[in-house]
């Protein structure tokens, strides 16, 4: 059986996926850190010279929990950091437009995984969620759909 196609692109032969260590070396210079150090030519050389690369949903998600409890990036420079890799012609990411619609809900003060989880809940009339403090206040405040219910009782 053969692999699906990523995403909504056909398979292509010369076409390469990359996980999430690849896209951090390549964002984060860390030259406290040796393997870091080793490791960012090579990040750049295959983004660089790549004719098509292929970057999961997932690891869009990865790579901002990464950046923001690792290296202590604040929303806004991760904003940059995706928007610049969004930019990158060579670069196809899943479902772009659903990461570019949470990057500006991420902006305004959501976290960057609650925004995907509504968006990919867009069909629904509700999300549930215990997290009344920092998820349900803060979409309803955005008017964000669907609407973020904390259930009682």
């Amino acid at each position: 059986m053969s692999p699906p196609p990523c995403g909504n692109l056909k398979l292509n032969a010369k076409m390469i996926a990359l996980d999430t260590n690849i896209l951090a070396r390549f964002y984060v210079d860390d030259p406290d850190d040796p393997e870091a150090a080793r490791q960012r030519p090579i990040a750049r050389r295959i983004l660089s010279e790549s004719p098509q690369v292929f970057v999961p949903l997932t690891v869009i998600l990865e790579l901002e929990w990464v950046l923001r409890a690792f290296y202590g990036f604040a929303a806004a420079d991760f904003v940059r950091v995706i928007n610049h890799l969004l930019g990158l012609p060579n670069v196809s990411v899943e479902q772009w437009s659903r990461i570019s619609d949470a990057l500006a809900w991420h902006a305004e003060g959501l976290d960057f995984a609650d925004t995907l989880h509504l968006l990919t809940s867009s069909h629904c009339t509700e999300f549930i969620s215990f997290d009344d403090r920092r998820f349900a206040r803060r979409a309803k405040r955005l008017g964000v759909t669907p609407a973020v219910v904390v259930p009682s009782n």
